[in-house]
C-alpha cells in the first residue's frame, strides 16, 4: 500500500468528495490562493475554482456564519478553520445554530456541514494556541465529533464525515500533517461512532485519540518489553462515543488507562471512566486510571511544554502502578 502524508490524505478525502457532489465546497482563511496554510487545500483551487474553494477574511464567526446558512439550504460545506482555538469565535453559529437546526425545525431543516482544522498543542505556540477542544464541542448535544490519528482514518473518517447529513466537528493536529502512513488508492469510507482497536493485548487496556495515540502506542511497545501486552483503543469518534469496544476489551484485561491532552476536568476521560465503571465495574481488577494534560494553560517555555503534555515515560510508569493495584 502506498504511503501518503495526513494533509495528502485530507485533500483527497475533500477532492473525491467534490468530485462526487457538486454541493461540496471549501471556504476558509487562505485555503485558496495561497494552498491553505498548513497545505492542506494545495491545488484545490485551480481544479475547483473560486466558487468552490473559497477564501474568507480573517472573521471566523461571519464565515462560519455563511456556512451554516448554506448548509440549510442544501448545500454541503466544508469549512477549515486555521485552528480551533479560533474557533471560539463562531462557537455560537456551531453552539446555537448547526447544531440545534433539526430539533429546533421540528426535523424539517438539517445542516450539513463540516467544521475541521487543526487542534491542540503544536510545539511551542503560546497558551492562545493550544488548546484541545474535543471534550467541549462533544459536551453539545447534535454535534459529532471526530479526532483523527493517522492519514488512513483522517481520509476515511472525513469522507464519511462530508456525506454525512448532520454537523461534525472533525479534530486534526497541527504537528501531524506532514505524517506518512498507509492509504489504499482505492475508495473506502470509515463509520462514524466506531473506535479501532490498534494494537491487541491481554494485560491492560489503553485508551486514546489524536496525537496521543503515538503516546500510548510508544508506551505499549515499551510495556511489551518487559513482558506486559496492552491493548490499545483509537477512540476517533468523540461523539457519539463506542464504550462498548471499551468494555469488551476491559472483560478481557480488566483494567484501564485512559491517555488523552485534555485538561482534566470534565474530560473525554471522564466520561468513558463514569461508563466504564458503570457497564464494566465487576471486570475491574483495578482503579481506572489517567494521563492528562496539566490543569493549568499551556505555557511558551519548551521545558513547560514537556512537562505539561502526557508522555510514553509517565504512560509506562502509570500502567505499571496498575498492573499491581487491586480496586
Amino acid at each position: 500500500m502506498r504511503q501518503i502524508a495526513f494533509r495528502e490524505a485530507l485533500r483527497e478525502a475533500m477532492q473525491e468528495e467534490m468530485r462526487r457532489d457538486e454541493r461540496v465546497f471549501l471556504m476558509g482563511e487562505e485555503v485558496a490562493e495561497y494552498n491553505g496554510a498548513y497545505k492542506v487545500s494545495q491545488g484545490m483551487l485551480d481544479e475547483f475554482g473560486d466558487k468552490r474553494v473559497i477564501d474568507t477574511p480573517i472573521a471566523e464567526l461571519g464565515f462560519a456564519g455563511i456556512a451554516v446558512g448554506a448548509a440549510q439550504n442544501g448545500l454541503r460545506p466544508i469549512v477549515e478553520f486555521m485552528t480551533w482555538n479560533f474557533a471560539v469565535l463562531p462557537l455560537d453559529q456551531i453552539l446555537n445554530t448547526a447544531s440545534k437546526m433539526l430539533a429546533m425545525s421540528g426535523g424539517q431543516v438539517g445542516c450539513p456541514i463540516v467544521f475541521r482544522g487543526p487542534g491542540g498543542s503544536a510545539g511551542q505556540l503560546g497558551a492562545q494556541h493550544s488548546t484541545a477542544f474535543e471534550a467541549l464541542y462533544a459536551n453539545i448535544p447534535g454535534l459529532k465529533v471526530i479526532s483523527v490519528s493517522n492519514p488512513y482514518d483522517a481520509k476515511g473518517l472525513l469522507k464519511s464525515a462530508i456525506r454525512d447529513d448532520d454537523p461534525i466537528v472533525f479534530m486534526e493536529c497541527e504537528v501531524m500533517y506532514g505524517e506518512k502512513g498507509e492509504v489504499p488508492e482505492e475508495e473506502y469510507l470509515l463509520p462514524i461512532g466506531k473506535a479501532f482497536v490498534k494494537r491487541t493485548g491481554k494485560d491492560v487496556t489503553i485508551v486514546s485519540f489524536n496525537k496521543m495515540m503515538k503516546v500510548a502506542l510508544g508506551a505499549a511497545e515499551e510495556l511489551a518489553k518487559e513482558g506486559i501486552e496492552a491493548e490499545v483503543i483509537d477512540l476517533a469518534t468523540i461523539r457519539p462515543l463506542d464504550w462498548f469496544t471499551i468494555l469488551e476489551s476491559v472483560k478481557k484485561t480488566n483494567r484501564l488507562v485512559i491517555v488523552e491532552e485534555q485538561w482534566p476536568f470534565a474530560s473525554v476521560s471522564s466520561e468513558i471512566t463514569y461508563r466504564i465503571q458503570k457497564e464494566g465495574f465487576d471486570y475491574l481488577d483495578a482503579p481506572i486510571r489517567r494521563i492528562t494534560s496539566v490543569d493549568a494553560p499551556m505555557h511558551y517555555a519548551p521545558n513547560l511544554v514537556a512537562l505539561y503534555l502526557p508522555d510514553i515515560p509517565r504512560t509506562v510508569k502509570l500502567v505499571k502502578e496498575v498492573m499491581y493495584m487491586r480496586k
